[in-house]
């Protein structure tokens, strides 16, 4: 066991999917490391491995679409998570609209932002995106559980983490 695997091992935040728009590119992925970084201004980072096609679109986006899903959205999820972008047209296969800035909002997402890019943070394998929140909308606190890590631990990543 890992040194930090007593800690990490128990943590089991809520995914999101974020997506990315920008020179005419759409992209999107599952996340599992995000949360809100500042409470005056609000503020929220989400991490993104570099190795995947949303990052490449990502660093040069002005804007990111933020989703949380209902755990019952796991095949969104799956394909977010599971499938490269680089293969195929993930919002060929979700009902979506554009929004501030261009951004791309998933129509079933359970809550929803969309934030302006203030940073962009190196952080090992992954870079932070700070966001302001401009837009956002949802279902408030009627919906249903929310995906967790625990719940998409089974859906192997699109691209390799290495």
């Amino acid at each position: 066991m890992a040194v930090m695997d007593v800690f990490l091992d128990r943590l089991d935040p809520d995914m999101c999917v974020v997506t990315a728009a920008a020179g005419g590119e759409r992209a999107g992925c599952l996340v599992g490391f995000s949360s809100q970084c500042s409470i005056r201004p609000v503020r929220y980072v989400v991490w993104i491995s570099d190795v995947n096609r949303t990052f490449r679109v990502a660093r040069s986006a002005d804007v990111l679409a933020v989703h949380l899903l209902a755990r019952d959205r796991r095949g969104t999820a799956e394909l977010f998570g599971g499938r490269s972008g680089d293969d195929v047209d993930k919002f060929r296969r979700v009902r979506w609209r554009e929004a501030y800035g261009g951004a791309a909002v998933l129509e079933d997402a359970e809550a929803w932002f969309v934030g302006r890019v203030l940073e962009r943070i190196a952080g090992g394998d992954h870079v932070g995106f700070v966001l302001e929140p401009v837009e956002w909308g949802g279902h408030g606190k009627t919906g249903g559980p929310l995906l967790r890590l625990a719940d998409a631990r089974t859906i192997a990543p699109g691209h390799p983490v290495d």
